[in-house]
C-alpha cells in the first residue's frame, strides 16, 4: 500500500509541477492582495492568484455545462430512455459493427 500512494505522490507532483510567472499590478491591487494574504485566508500572493485561477477555471466549466444543457433542452421533445431505448441503441451499435466487420473482410 505504501508504494501506491509513493506512486500517487509522484504522479502529483509531475502533474502539479511549478513554474514561475511574474505579473505586475498596479499598487492598489498589490494592497489588496497583500491584505488577502494577511487575513490568513491564503499563505502568500502566489496561492492567493492560484485561488483565482483555480475559480475562473471552475466558473468557466460551468457555464460550458449550463450551456450544454440549454443545448439539450432546446433540441427537441425529450425522449424516454427506458430499457427497450437501450436495447434498440444496442441492437443498432451491432448491427453497424457487424457490417463494418462484413466490408474489412
Amino acid at each position: 500500500m505504501a508504494s501506491f500512494a509513493n506512486l500517487c505522490q509522484r504522479c502529483y507532483a509531475a502533474r502539479m509541477s511549478n513554474t514561475t510567472m511574474n505579473i505586475s499590478l498596479p499598487e492598489t491591487l498589490r494592497d489588496f492582495v497583500d491584505e488577502r494574504v494577511a487575513e490568513g485566508s491564503f499563505a502568500s500572493a502566489s496561492d492567493y492568484v492560484r485561488a483565482l485561477i483555480r475559480d475562473d477555471r471552475a466558473k468557466r466549466a460551468q457555464a460550458r455545462l449550463e450551456a450544454k444543457l440549454l443545448e439539450g433542452l432546446q433540441s427537441g421533445p425529450a425522449v424516454v430512455a427506458d430499457d427497450a431505448y437501450w436495447e434498440a441503441i444496442e441492437r443498432d451499435a451491432r448491427e453497424i459493427i457487424a457490417k463494418r466487420k462484413k466490408r474489412s473482410r
